[in-house]
């Protein structure tokens, strides 16, 4: 399977547009845009507006890849329940597939620096379902996707990988707790948000269910991080263990405020604590 290039230059980013408020809002013109690829969504609203076959024709049309196309529409298609989710990761599953089948590795640098964004999040699903890759190779690999401009990117990135996380969950969090440090907070939250306890949309972690103090050492490094957007992460983590064990997070909580006296540890424990007595 071939390998990306995380340094590989980094596309121009488009100036933002305001996206519409509901889907029968969107102009015509847009739709068009964002089904042809040419263009990103602006917020959730066109994220699930998209026809992600139609996307997936005019992409494989373009580069000139139909063979690709009729085995990942029988994928689509053998869905028991079809949802926005369900065939993003299965176009990424099926382009994969096809791309590893034929050794291409052109075509998957091209995925993984498309303008669109649901393209991207296609290409994160090549790194996050090959099962050749080690979970540092995996997790190495899908920091670029991590780092993405854009939040349905970020989101898919680490949705991508959990389920290998949950496997090799130790080996993980040792590797994330170095990504607490990065620079970027779209990685640094990456660290917090791709082991929640309980997470959104997607499977839990029982053993962190039963035992968060397994992920300290990411919880500990973030306790003081200067983005709310890490802030938030950390935040619901706790809330999310807080469900099977509030003994846990009420007497780090305690402790973290005792400890530091930071506006920004104090926004997380207060967040943390919201649905506890």
């Amino acid at each position: 399977m071939p390998v990306l290039n995380k340094n590989s230059a980094k596309q121009c980013r488009p100036p933002k547009r305001t996206g519409a408020r509901k889907t029968s809002e969107i102009p015509a013109s847009i739709l068009e845009q964002l089904n042809k690829g040419e263009i990103e969504t602006a917020n959730l609203v066109e994220w699930l507006a998209v026809d992600q076959p139609v996307l997936l024709n005019h992409l494989l049309t373009y580069h000139d890849r139909t063979a690709y196309l009729k085995p990942i529409l029988n994928r689509i298609n053998q869905l028991k329940k079809q949802t926005v989710n369900s065939i993003n990761e299965t176009i990424g599953i099926g382009l994969l597939e096809q791309i590893t089948q034929q050794n291409d590795a052109v075509f998957l640098q091209t995925i993984s620096l498309h303008p669109a964004d649901l393209v991207r999040c296609w290409a994160a699903y090549t790194v996050g379902k090959n099962n050749e890759l080690s979970i540092t190779e995996t997790l190495d690999q899908i920091q670029q996707f991590a780092a993405d401009p854009h939040f349905g990117v970020r989101e898919i990135s680490w949705l991508a990988v959990r389920e290998k996380i949950s496997i090799n969950l130790q080996e993980s969090i040792s590797i994330l707790t170095e990504w607490t440090n990065n620079a970027d907070e779209n990685i640094r939250r990456f660290a917090s948000e791709a082991i929640r306890p309980r997470g959104v949309w997607c499977a839990h972690i029982d053993a962190l269910k039963q035992n968060p103090a397994i992920a300290l050492s990411i919880l500990e490094a973030l306790k003081s991080d200067p983005s709310r957007y890490v802030q938030n992460s950390v935040a619901n983590w706790l809330n999310d263990a807080s469900k099977t064990c509030p003994l846990f997070v009420k007497e780090l909580c305690t402790r973290w405020e005792r400890e530091s006296k930071s506006k920004e540890t104090m926004y997380i424990v207060k967040r943390a604590v919201r649905n506890l007595n």
